[in-house]
């Protein structure tokens, strides 16, 4: 049966599988503290927030799941950070069992890499990278909360939080929506939090590729070049961080319900915990609805732009705003072809960056468009869109209307998160059937533009 689809059919597929799986298992009373079954939508909607590693939520994790809930949910942040089918190279790589040539196939389009070679041993690096953070996360996190909760419950959290946050779900069970609000000057769940969002959402392939340069560098002495790739990464990833930090800074240093009341240290670091949780995170330690539209207008800008490819993080991703960019910069010169860093870019991708964009600003507008149709009465275009960015990038964040959608705007944004997970053009492929076509060649004609 498999066979009949192709691997990003199988990709799209699975992230259905384990939403259903995860909304069944979630509408069960034992999913819920008071032992009540959960009516579906909310199951379907916690789901596919947590597959997707969005964090949106319509009720507090913290208080409306049992552990049993969070458990489920926390396992389908970690199956939908990571993909199911690199969990499943975990275990064939465990039992010492041979990765065919289709589950390579599989993991390169659910990983988003551009190379099938060494993807086995990239996976290895996965599931260390993995370990090593969330293991770190989770120890680092526990030692800070045993100062305000019990030792079990201190483990607990440091656990979950340190995967959510690893894995940019940005899920929390602090409980009643405070996600981290009350601890904004503090320096230790700040900078661990700040640490597991990044290296999440910078993309495995870069941390691959930083491992065997310092591994080559220390074996052999010998100084290998990072690729176009991790370079455009590492720099698009401190520009929109740097950049993102000072803009909240200067906007929001007067607002008396966010930064003003705020020492210098919890100033800056609030700001840069708030520029870094946008790349698809979903944290916050500032009250998000009493933010200055201006604020909230780049936050949405961020949002958009998401993490790096082959991570968890969401969004069209660095590298396709940056293809765009030289693209733009291109056309403004009048320069052709687009280059980089001394190196060209293929059309093909320029052509594949230029539709992501494309369809995910149509993706974003049409559902902003359908909550106003629904619930224009009751939310602001900015709440709107703020809102469905937000799913579509996978980050979370909310201006506090979650909760207020009705059920057709609740299953909007269902289908925003699952479609801004698995990514535009994967999406649309998985419903392509693979024809050769031949594309006749048409003489050139003007039209006047601008």
């Amino acid at each position: 049966m498999s066979k009949k689809f192709t691997p990003v059919q199988l990709v799209v597929l699975s992230f259905l599988a384990v939403i259903t799986t995860g909304a069944i298992l979630l509408m069960l009373p034992v999913s819920s503290l008071s032992q009540r079954f959960t009516d579906p939508i909310t199951a379907i909607f916690t789901a596919t927030s947590a597959t997707c590693v969005t964090g949106l939520v319509v009720v507090d994790t913290g208080t409306h799941w049992s552990l049993f809930g969070q458990i489920v949910i926390l396992l389908l942040i970690q199956i939908g950070g990571l993909g199911y089918m690199t969990i499943s190279t975990f275990f064939l790589i465990f039992a010492n069992r041979r990765v065919t040539l289709r589950q390579r196939f599989l993991l390169k389009e659910g990983l988003n890499v551009y190379k099938l070679t060494g993807i086995v041993s990239f996976t290895k690096t996965i599931l260390f990278t993995v370990l090593f953070f969330e293991g770190l996360g989770a120890f680092a996190l526990s030692l800070r909360f045993l100062k305000d909760f019990t030792t079990v419950k201190s483990i607990w959290m440091g656990v979950f939080h340190s995967i959510s946050a690893f894995c940019n779900s940005g899920f929390d069970i602090v409980g009643n929506f405070n996600s981290f609000t009350g601890y904004t000057n503090d320096l230790t769940l700040n900078l661990t939090v700040m640490t597991l969002i990044i290296f999440g959402g910078i993309g495995f392939y870069v941390i691959w590729e930083i491992l065997n340069k310092i591994r080559d560098r220390f074996a052999s002495g010998e100084r290998k070049k990072l690729s176009l790739h991790s370079k455009l990464v590492l720099r698009i990833t401190a520009i929109l961080i740097i950049s993102g930090a000072i803009f909240i800074l200067l906007l929001e240093w007067n607002n008396p319900a966010t930064l003003s009341s705020l020492p210098l240290r919890g100033k800056i670091l609030s700001s840069f915990f708030y520029s870094i949780t946008p790349r698809t995170a979903g944290f916050n330690t500032l009250n998000i609805k009493l933010m200055n539209p201006a604020a909230l207008l780049i936050t949405i800008f961020l949002m958009f732009i998401g993490g790096s490819p082959g991570g968890t993080a969401g969004g069209v991703k660095t590298t396709t705003f940056a293809v765009v960019i030289f693209l733009l910069l291109s056309a403004f010169k009048e320069k052709m072809p687009i280059t980089s860093n001394g190196r060209t870019i293929k059309l093909g991708i320029v052509r594949r960056a230029v539709f992501i964009i494309g369809f995910a600003v149509f993706i974003i507008l049409v559902s902003t468009f359908l909550i106003l149709v629904a619930q224009g009465q009751k939310f602001t275009l900015l709440q709107a869109l703020f809102e469905v960015t937000s799913a579509f990038g996978t980050v979370g964040l909310s201006t506090g209307i979650t909760r207020q959608l009705s059920s057709f705007s609740r299953i909007v944004i269902i289908a925003t998160m699952f479609i801004g997970r698995v990514g535009p053009l994967s999406f649309i492929l998985s419903f392509a059937t693979r024809k050769e076509k031949i594309h006749p060649e048409y003489p050139e004609e003007e039209v006047a533009v601008g």
